[in-house]
């Protein structure tokens, strides 16, 4: 891995988990619903702007468009949805943890349902993963932490999850940007009429929701988009992936320099463990799939999958 790769792997981790911190900020002073399908019209408007400018367009066949809709359901209204709502409850650091488990819930979930072999560096990080958490959630469930908080992460990650396995062997079709535009606003689209049915549109215009509500758009949203992409295509998805092994530890941290959000010994240790773990399942699944050979479909590349995962 070069040292490009290394800078861009670094940067999108960064933004990813950077962006539990501003959502924390930005649901203080707006309805979580609101500010998703405001932020998704617009970076999904700018997304399609720029894909449209460098040529792409929207070009696709109806299983294309079907995938574009789930992937907006999933991911962007019932992850994000729920996220947003949590983190009403919940501290920004415990959602990025939960949020960032998404390499082993994938790996537990091709295990489980499409017989993804992994080795036991693969199954020994999903028991990490698992203590991991363990430790991390005794410790806050004895601190009081919102329980339904946390069930709301948990729902999401299952969404998110879904979403991989939905979109594990779609090929890259050749326009992302415009692809990932349109999800966007599929995502939009959903969750408009549910804030308007179940929100209360009081807004507070203060200054804090006006840098976050502009950091989510620009930097998770479309510049991490196009980041990742790269990197994607520099070194590979599986590879690629492994920066996730950062997204606990990262999350944790921004959360704790921005927000002031307390860390424990237990957090820091269950950080740990599942960081190892995460890069456990990563080096697994990557192990595995050089020994299936070229004509595997263990290795089939998510083309939409990790796009403006905030």
């Amino acid at each position: 891995m070069d040292f490009r790769a290394l800078g861009l792997g670094l940067t999108f981790a960064i933004l990813w988990s950077s962006a539990f911190t501003s959502a924390r900020i930005a649901v203080r002073d707006a309805p979580p619903f609101l500010i998703l399908s405001f932020r998704f019209l617009i970076a999904g408007l700018l997304a399609i702007a720029i894909a449209w400018a460098i040529g792409q367009r929207a070009k696709l066949n109806r299983a294309q468009w079907i995938s574009i809709l789930l992937f907006g359901v999933l991911q962007n209204a019932i992850y994000l949805g729920m996220n947003f709502v949590a983190m009403q409850r919940v501290e920004a650091g415990l959602a990025a943890i939960i949020a960032s488990l998404l390499p082993i819930s994938v790996g537990a979930a091709s295990w489980l349902l499409f017989r993804e072999k992994l080795g036991r560096l693969g199954v020994a990080g999903l028991l990490a993963g698992l203590a991991g958490v363990l430790i991390i959630m005794t410790a806050r469930l004895q601190g009081g932490v919102d329980g339904l908080g946390v069930v709301l992460c948990l729902i999401g990650l299952a969404a998110l999850t879904g979403a991989t396995l939905l979109m594990r062997a779609t090929n890259s079709t050749g326009n992302i940007l415009m692809v990932v535009g349109l999800q966007m606003l599929a995502g939009s689209a959903i969750l408009f009429p549910l804030s308007l049915l179940f929100e209360t549109w009081q807004v507070n215009f203060t200054l804090n929701l006006g840098l976050a509500f502009g950091y989510m758009i620009l930097f998770p949203g479309l510049i991490a988009t196009i980041i990742w992409f790269t990197l994607v295509n520099r070194i590979g998805a599986t590879r690629a992936a492994t920066f996730h092994f950062l997204n606990p530890f990262l999350g944790v941290l921004i959360a704790s320099l921005l927000l002031g959000e307390s860390v424990s010994l237990r957090d820091a240790i269950g950080v740990l463990i599942i960081s190892a773990g995460i890069l456990a399942v990563q080096i697994s699944r990557r192990s595995t799939r050089k020994k299936a050979g070229p004509n595997s479909n263990l290795g089939a590349r998510p083309s939409v999958v990790k796009d403006n995962r905030r």
